[in-house]
């Protein structure tokens, strides 16, 4: 006789032709309702069942918005601050109106749990990738911060698991899913101010005091609610000041990468969304960078980057420029055209009413960056800002802040992504990992 049926539930069943999909040529894209013989809105047992990790900041937001979401069913919540577990807590169960919310101080039992599909990450950048390759060998969906990872080596690392277990991920560069840069970018991708001569990129400048705690270095003992070792995880140590964590974790250079990091996955994005450069990177770069030493926060306060790609398009990125205006500016031969949130200009001003015709490039289309992620969950299609594109936007900051710190330009094979003839600088593209911390394998 042969072996006895093994018994799956639906998810179980999701998930496999889920990943049979990603490996099947002409497997259909979307498992009909017809096969849970659902109709309507999903019943809780067809809900994308989901969970948080981190709630310091962007966590909430985020959660709130996939909160509001019919097909979502938000079951847990992991922080290692015990007031902000709670707070996540209390926003879901009052929301669903109970008290069914699980709670999780580490993200390695959250991830034993077995009924989740997806994940939503807001963690600070040094976590970024050993949090995220981890869900995806579990078999989880992820929904996370910008930039993608804390090191160029870490975010092909995470691509490269993303790929090899068939996840979906969407990153919160949700600048792509609003309509003005949208629009700027599908002009410029159709050609419509010729050659691009020059690209600028104005990002902000200094060290913003998110949490009200700069200047507050005083070293000692981390407060009760806080689990400070964890929280360190692969960082070198560091004594605990208020400085260092909560929200302006970003100003240090072992957890962050000041507004440089924080902003090259927004502003240099849709940079390369309207260059066509979503899956290439700069060949050379090099830059300067003042910084303020005082203190723990040693990111650049102030900084102006030079990149040039294959085809000889050159990009300046600078914070803290007047001459770089906020936003993204390609500049052509037949005009210019500007974008930032909330604003859209070109020269000449006609270029805004033009239209893409119907053989023109398209760029994927999202009005709705929360809704594109679970659209890609059921489907298991590419999100509109995929694990691939965000390591792409975020690798100009990644090989800026080595040639701020080195004072020399780099060239850069994005092929194979190793810095040519600089043995040091090459060496710059990881980050080691304070024992007994690795990236998962």
């Amino acid at each position: 006789m042969g072996k006895t049926p093994e018994k799956i539930n639906r998810r179980q069943f999701v998930k496999r032709l889920s990943l049979a999909a990603a490996g099947a040529a002409g497997f259909p894209a979307i498992v009909p309702a017809s096969v849970f013989g659902r109709s309507g809105a999903p019943p809780p047992s067809d809900r994308i069942v989901m969970a948080g990790i981190g709630f310091g900041m962007q966590g909430i937001p985020n959660m709130r918005s996939l909160l509001n979401k019919d097909e979502v069913q938000w079951v847990a919540v992991c922080d290692l601050d015990k007031e902000h577990l709670k707070r996540a807590q209390d926003i879901v169960d009052e929301f669903y109106g109970n008290t069914s919310c699980a709670t999780y101080h580490d993200y390695r039992e959250l991830y034993q749990r077995g009924d989740l599909d997806a994940v939503s990450i807001a963690v600070p950048d040094h976590w970024h990738a050993i949090l995220s390759i981890a869900a995806v060998q579990t078999g989880l969906d992820i929904f996370a911060e910008k930039p993608l990872t804390h090191s160029l080596r870490e975010g092909r690392a995470l691509c490269n698991a993303v790929k090899s277990y068939g996840r979906i991920w969407q990153t919160g560069s949700w600048q792509r899913s609003v309509a003005n840069f949208h629009h700027a970018a599908q002009l410029v991708r159709n050609g419509r101010i010729g050659k691009i001569l020059m690209v600028e990129v104005g990002l902000p400048q200094g060290h913003h005091d998110f949490a009200g705690t700069g200047g507050q270095e005083t070293m000692g003992p981390p407060p009760a609610h806080l689990d400070y070792d964890l929280w360190l995880g692969p960082a070198p140590y560091a004594p605990y000041c208020p400085a260092r964590v909560h929200m302006n974790w970003r100003w240090n250079l072992d957890f962050g990468g000041g507004q440089l990091m924080d902003w090259v996955g927004h502003h240099v994005d849709i940079a390369h969304w309207g260059l066509g450069f979503d899956y290439t990177g700069p060949v050379e770069i090099e830059g300067s960078g003042e910084f303020t030493r005082a203190g723990v926060w040693n990111a650049p306060t102030r900084y102006y980057l030079r990149a040039k790609y294959a085809d000889g398009t050159p990009m300046v990125v600078a914070g803290g420029h007047e001459e770089i205006r906020s936003g993204t500016k390609w500049i052509g031969e037949h005009g210019w055209i500007w974008c930032n949130r909330g604003g859209l200009e070109a020269y000449p001003t006609k270029l805004l009413d033009e239209f893409i015709g119907p053989d023109e490039k398209r760029l994927t289309y999202s009005r709705d960056h929360t809704q594109n992620f679970l659209d890609g969950v059921k489907s298991r299609r590419p999100t509109i800002a995929p694990c691939e594109i965000a390591h792409r936007s975020a690798s100009v900051g990644h090989l800026g802040v080595i040639a701020i710190e080195l004072g020399r330009k780099i060239n850069f094979d994005p092929e194979s992504e190793t810095i040519l003839n600089d043995p040091e600088a090459n060496r710059l593209l990881a980050r080691s990992y304070r024992s007994p911390w690795q990236l998962p394998q």
